[in-house]
Formats: structure tokens, C-alpha cells, sequence
């Protein structure tokens, strides 16, 4: 739970408007209180080679954005507002920053494995277990685990789950979560968006996309056709899709 969540929900969106005023306290109140909220994101994308330090401070940065960008007409908290921002932050710079980005320690752990690997391979005459790496080595098994999987190449999401000649791939068996919050980021960036739009293009867009109101339903309300429902959609969608590149 956010640390957000202790203050009363008028002191958080006092210290917002404060913040988007250029009150640097202010935000660094928002960014301490919520602390708690951005490392709760941070693990669940841990374990990809990216030290926690790192995406937490990335994590940080999508907080600062959201604390910028909310707007109390979005009708949601500013928690709720914060958590697709922030893991969209950290995907991003998972996604730009390579698909897996290895910390140097842990590159210099897997080459101290390879070499003892082949080490002990040649003294006993056979594999080595992980144990046994681990005690000439020093350090944990399951540090020699991670390094030994550091260094395995990237499985693509589009080659076969299973070798049962089914089509069944990897990007099929990714969790739905992931789309959902994906789904959450766009809708709350369409918002932000549509706030440059003219009135009736906002009320429009909002029957559609956010009331999920069929063009004849929004034809009825707006007082037009469906046919010039249609037409307004289009080009709505085109300058939005222009304003989101």
C-alpha cells in the first residue's frame, strides 16, 4: 500500500498542486510518502539482471511524471493514477535498455564460474555440480545459479513452448497481467490526451472510448447522425494518434 494512503486525500492533492506549481518540498513529500509504493512495483521486476537501486530510481522517475501530469478531473486517486506510470517507466527502460541487462558483478561471477567450471571438470574427470563450483569458488550456490543464467541466451517469445509440434509459443503463455496494465497505461495517456480536444470532440471520446457507448448510442446523445459520428471518430482518432508520437 502507498505510503500516500496516510495522508488525507485533500493534503495529497494540496501537495500536488503545490508540486505543478513548482514547490520542490512539495514533491519530495510526494515522492518519500510513496516510497513504499514504488519499490512495491520495483519487485516485480527484479530478477532481469537490473540491480534494485536502479529501477528503484527509475521507478522514481515515473512517480516525479505522475505527480506532473495528475489531473483530479481523472476522477481516480492519485495512487491509482501512479502505479501504470511508474511500471511503465520501469518497462521502458527495461525494453530500451536491452531485454536483459547484466550488473557487472554478476558478469564477473559467471566468468570466475566458467573458468572453475572447466577447472574442476578436468580434476574430476566428470560435470561439476553447482555445489561444487560454489565451494571453490566461495560464494553461495545460488549465486553460481544466477551467474550460470546470466550468461544463457535470450529465449525469443515467438519460438515454440513445447517441442510437440504444436504452435503453442512463448508470448502465448505471457501472464494477461501484463497486458492489463499495459491497457490501464493507454487508457490513462488517452486521457491526458484528450484534455487538448474541443468539447464536443472530449464528449465524443469519452461515450466511445471511456462509457463504451455504440455510434448509434453517442449519435442519439450528441444530436448527429451515425454516419457523422463515424466520420468525427475517425479524425479524432487520427489527431490523437498524431499528439501520442
Amino acid at each position: 500500500m502507498s505510503e500516500s494512503m496516510l495522508l488525507p486525500h485533500d493534503k495529497v492533492l494540496e501537495l500536488i498542486r503545490s508540486a505543478q506549481q513548482g514547490d520542490q518540498q512539495a514533491q519530495e513529500q510526494l515522492v518519500l510518502c510513496n516510497t513504499a509504493l514504488v519499490k512495491s512495483i520495483v519487485k516485480r521486476y527484479m530478477g532481469r539482471g537490473v540491480e534494485f537501486e536502479d529501477l528503484y530510481q527509475i521507478g522514481c522517475l515515473g512517480l516525479v511524471k505522475a505527480i506532473s501530469n495528475y489531473d483530479e478531473a481523472y476522477g481516480v486517486r492519485f495512487s491509482t493514477y501512479a502505479v501504470p506510470m511508474i511500471a511503465g517507466e520501469i518497462k521502458r527502460f527495461l525494453r530500451d535498455d536491452g531485454i536483459i541487462r547484466i550488473s557487472r558483478s554478476l558478469k564477473e561471477l559467471a566468468a570466475k564460474t566458467a573458468a572453475a567450471q572447466e577447472e574442476l571438470c578436468a580434476k574430476l574427470g566428470r560435470e561439476p555440480s553447482i555445489k561444487e563450483i560454489a565451494g571453490e569458488l566461495g560464494v553461495d550456490s545460488g549465486e553460481i545459479v544466477m551467474a550460470l543464467e546470466s550468461s544463457w541466451p535470450c529465449q525469443s517469445i515467438y519460438e515454440p513452448m513445447y517441442d510437440d509440434g504444436s504452435d503453442t509459443t512463448v508470448l502465448d503463455h505471457i501472464s494477461s497481467k501484463e497486458q492489463e496494465e499495459t491497457n490501464v497505461i493507454n487508457r490513462l495517456l488517452l486521457k491526458e490526451l484528450i484534455r487538448d480536444l474541443e468539447p464536443r470532440e472530449r464528449q465524443l471520446i469519452m461515450l466511445r472510448y471511456f462509457q463504451d457507448k455504440t455510434q448509434s448510442e453517442t449519435a442519439t446523445i450528441l444530436g448527429v447522425s451515425q454516419v457523422q459520428v463515424s466520420r468525427l471518430e475517425s479524425r479524432i482518432v487520427s489527431k490523437l494518434r498524431d499528439a501520442a508520437k
